[in-house]
């Protein structure tokens, strides 16, 4: 990468003006900028805040298809990154730029690190985050698994199923609330015990905004109807927050035919056949009629 020419210049002049600045952009939009100057500075329409307590360590940078890898540490702040905001997973993924600033001419910057953020961690009032670089998508297996199953999920580009049509979703308050992984909802009785296992529910006002989770169980209660999920949403649901779930499906092929109806995008292989099918030995009559093998 090419430095900056009047970066490079003003590296050579001995005397330098140089701080650090991030730009975290959430999966959720939300967009914000630290340094680790003793001012406020802006650019690329962005104000990067000082006094905010993040710094990062050196960056570990590889040739090739090396992951590149750093940590940014920082304290907790209720105007900046907050407590309450990890434990949501709402960093979870977010993407990360780094530069070198000449501080009294922010026109003189070099761009060092373009990646995300990975796991964070509490400790002690402040906060640490691994950031990944882009190469770390590099490490995730592409291509489609033949298996009897479907291998879409609910929805996609592959399975190509409307879930927003009439019957497979459903949008209401909350009636109660047990912990953060079970909820109780009206659901109308319009469907059948189950009809939303293996499907999602996301939470579409209150603190827990924007969270969503896999559905474990979902059983008729004298309420209406109990969702139970696999993990707690790690934010806090209230009673009165609306929420949505949509229909589950469990990859199989008689239930993409008469569950959803769409059999033509099944991407599974259901007359995959058997380890002991495939390991049984030659028929001794030479005949291969589907009778005694004797």
């Amino acid at each position: 990468m090419a430095l900056h020419e009047g970066l490079k210049a003003h590296l050579a002049g001995g005397l330098t003006t140089l701080c650090r600045a991030w730009a975290i952009t959430r999966a959720d939009g939300t967009e914000m900028g630290f340094t680790d100057h003793d001012r406020d500075l802006s650019f690329e329409g962005l104000a990067f805040c000082a006094d905010t307590g993040l710094s990062a360590m050196a960056l570990q940078q590889g040739t090739g298809l090396a992951v590149d890898n750093t940590e940014a540490v920082g304290a907790l702040s209720d105007a900046a990154i907050t407590e309450a905001d990890i434990l949501a997973g709402r960093f979870d993924g977010a993407g990360v730029r780094a530069w070198l600033v000449n501080w009294a001419d922010v026109a003189q910057r070099q761009l060092l690190f373009r990646g995300t953020i990975g796991e964070m961690r509490r400790v002690d009032g402040a906060f640490q985050a691994e950031l990944r670089g882009l190469s770390e998508a590099l490490n995730r297996p592409f291509g489609r698994v033949y298996q009897a199953p479907c291998t879409a999920v609910l929805g996609d580009a592959s399975c190509k199923f409307d879930l927003d049509q009439p019957g497979y979703h459903w949008e209401g308050p909350v009636l109660a609330v047990e912990e953060t992984s079970t909820v109780t909802l009206d659901g109308d009785g319009a469907f059948e015990p189950g009809w939303f296992q293996r499907g999602r529910l996301e939470v579409l006002s209150g603190a827990a905004h924007g969270r969503y989770g896999a559905i474990k169980r979902d059983v008729p209660v004298a309420e209406g109807r109990e969702i139970e999920l696999w993990e707690p949403l790690r934010a806090q649901v209230a009673v009165g927050d609306v929420v949505r779930i949509t229909a589950g499906c469990d990859k199989r092929m008689e239930t993409c035919r008469l569950k959803f109806n769409n059999l033509l995008n099944f991407r599974g292989f259901p007359d995959l056949p058997e380890d002991d099918w495939l390991i049984v030995n030659p028929s001794k009559s030479g005949q291969g009629t589907g009778g005694s093998r004797r």
